[in-house]
């Protein structure tokens, strides 16, 4: 394997302390990388010294002849004054670069709802960020080293970057450094780990799991006073071996290893107890959504209503019929596209959205806290003491059936004690998101809606406010990007797809398949449709209406008898599987649940299918 750059006794020093005392390193053809470590160690330091945009106190970067490395920065380099196109693949030709399929897919996984030839300073701060990432990706790199790519990109965002950089290269070609707090995005695409941490980087084999594993070990063999960090470690491990298999299938460790050090590991939750204690503190009503529906208004002369055609609707639905009734207790995740409502969904549960039609119900009892993208809470306190704005909540709070002092919190948290006595507005952006969360949980809400809480967070802080989190007895809704945190810290996960709720038993990889499913029917109605209207002498090219003819008549009969052989065989399942239901010991509440969740999955395909069989029957009879 051919080395690429290395690193030889780096040290780096900044006014206050030192970054990096000695580190050699080096990466070679094939390594994937991921760098972890806690806010402010230097991560992305790291990257701008290997890339050679800052040069080391002492010590040398060492780079094979005519390598060429790209590098995605944290800060927005984009010209604003440029357009899009101009960013992206400059001044090459259209029938140039529209003939590499590289660039056409970077385009259409990054770029697919940015205006092609828009001025870059018309654009959102994301919508710049995702050009930055797509002007990097279509040019031609030995070493890329990105610094968080996955800051404002979506679940599917963030899954079509994972495929992307796991087939940008041969196996045993080019190389790739990633600094990201996505765990699930460092398990997929790295094979190996540096953690910064004290001034120096500490290799390990493996993605964010086999990261894990190392780390447990190594504080297990180190002095007592690593005992709560190993603790929380071994949690966050037992949370990876009992997830879903494919975490387990890449990294290269001893298995046997792992299950001795989480045998005696209980659950990360209990959730009998956490549902006991959310009917005390909750009673038996939430909130209930009943035949919800949210429509907006069009503004004419606005935006994309400007260009809309004369006949137009004036309004646009949202959300439509929803019915929603929330459990004490319940741990849900909402996925869905910018755009596609989550906020407005949320916004029906806090009240600061009123439905068009149907109503809202919530329980007498219901105390809701949102822990929203803004840090605005912490405005007034700006100037006061972290321990003096802890100090004025309460005095004590229970965690894990244990009584904890707001000090402590703090520590747990991942204060110290010289950052006790720091003005609030002198915090870093992860500190002031920790303390938002604190104030929250010390104000005793029974509902809590995290908005996004993983910005400004590292990899350890994430698993902190996980581990907390476990053991708060309330109803936790969760809307994240973070493919990881949703499955971590919620039981059940929900999409708004065209503007109504879907349930995902399978959770997140359900949902990209259905968005998939969607994006490919979508793009084959659209050239079924342009075939009819271009046929010379169809029916519709003469009358305009949607009828159809010869092939294409022919192509939606045959789906419509595959839709009639699936539905009469899914049909049959659904029958098998409630004899199973039956036949099965009632007291088994885990397997009910199972079999529960398959059937549920059938129901929601047939529902598909029938309404897929609709439409072609409509089409065809027309």
């Amino acid at each position: 394997m051919a080395h690429l750059l290395g690193a030889e006794r780096l040290h780096l020093e900044f006014p206050t302390r030192t970054v990096f005392d000695e580190v050699t390193l080096g990466i070679d053809e094939g390594d994937r990388i991921g760098v972890v470590g806690r806010n402010g160690d230097g991560k992305s330091t790291l990257l701008k010294l290997l890339a050679g945009r800052l040069e080391p106190d002492a010590g040398r970067v060492t780079r094979r002849r005519g390598i060429r490395i790209g590098m995605l920065d944290q800060a927005d380099v984009v010209d604003p004054g440029k357009t899009v196109a101009e960013s992206v693949v400059g001044g090459i030709e259209e029938h140039v670069w529209a003939g590499d399929a590289k660039v056409r897919d970077v385009i259409a996984g990054l770029l697919a709802d940015v205006p092609w030839h828009a001025q870059i300073a018309s654009l959102s701060g994301g919508q710049r960020r995702r050009v930055g990432l797509a002007a990097l990706l279509v040019g031609d790199w030995d070493v890329v080293f990105l610094d968080e790519p996955t800051n404002h990109l979506d679940v599917e965002g963030i899954a079509w970057l994972a495929g992307h950089l796991k087939t940008r290269w041969p196996a045993d070609a080019g190389a790739l450094v990633v600094v990201t707090h996505d765990r699930w995005f460092l398990d997929e695409v790295c094979t190996g780990t540096w953690e910064v941490h004290d001034g120096i980087v500490e290799p390990f084999e493996g993605g964010y799991a086999a990261y894990v594993l190392q780390r447990v070990e190594r504080d297990r063999m180190a002095a007592a006073s690593e005992t709560k960090r190993q603790n929380l470690m071994r949690k966050e491990l037992a949370w990876l071996r009992r997830g879903a298999p494919a975490r387990t299938s890449k990294p290269k460790f001893r298995i046997e290893a792992a299950n001795q050090l989480i045998e005696n590991e209980p659950p990360v939750r209990n959730p009998v107890e956490l549902n006991r204690l959310a009917v005390s503190r909750l009673g038996k009503d939430v909130v209930d959504l009943l035949d919800v529906s949210v429509v907006y208004p069009v503004q004419p002369g606005h935006g994309a209503a400007a260009d809309a055609p004369p006949g137009a609707p004036s309004t646009k639905t949202v959300l439509h019929e929803l019915e929603w009734r929330i459990a004490p207790g319940e741990r849900t995740g909402i996925l869905g596209v910018n755009g596609a409502g989550k906020s407005t969904l949320l916004g029906l549960v806090t009240g600061a959205v009123q439905p068009t039609t149907g109503r809202v119900k919530r329980g007498k009892t219901v105390k809701i806290a949102t822990l929203s993208q803004e840090l605005a809470e912490l405005a007034e306190w700006a100037d006061e003491r972290v321990s003096a704005v802890v100090a004025e909540q309460r005095t004590s709070y229970e965690v894990g059936g244990r009584e904890m002092t707001p000090g402590q919190l703090l520590e747990r948290l991942g204060f110290t004690n010289a950052q006790l006595s720091t003005p609030v507005k002198n915090l870093s952006g992860g500190q002031k998101r920790r303390l938002q969360l604190l104030l929250i949980l010390l104000s005793e809400p029974n509902v809590l809606i995290l908005d996004e809480p993983t910005n400004d967070l590292d990899t350890d802080m994430l698993a902190a406010i996980e581990d907390l989190l476990d053991s708060w007895p309330g109803t936790l809704l969760v809307v994240s990007h973070d493919r990881y945190l949703i499955e971590r810290v919620t039981d059940r996960q929900l999409a708004i797809i065209d503007g109504h709720l879907r349930d995902l038993p399978r959770g997140v990889e359900q949902y990209l398949e259905l968005r998939r499913t969607s994006a490919g029917a979508a793009a084959d109605a659209s050239a079924r449709l342009a075939s009819e209207a271009a046929a010379p002498g169809s029916a519709a090219a003469a009358s305009g209406e949607a009828t159809l003819t010869g092939a294409a008549r022919r192509t939606a009969e045959k789906e419509l008898s595959a839709i009639d052989r699936r539905l009469e065989k899914l049909t049959a399942e659904i029958a098998t599987l409630h004899e199973r239901m039956a036949r099965h010991d009632q007291g088994d509440y885990v397997g009910l649940g199972a079999l529960g969740d398959e059937l549920r999955a059938l129901e929601a395909s047939v529902a598909e299918l029938e309404t897929r069989w609709l439409e072609l029957s409509e089409t065809l009879e027309a």
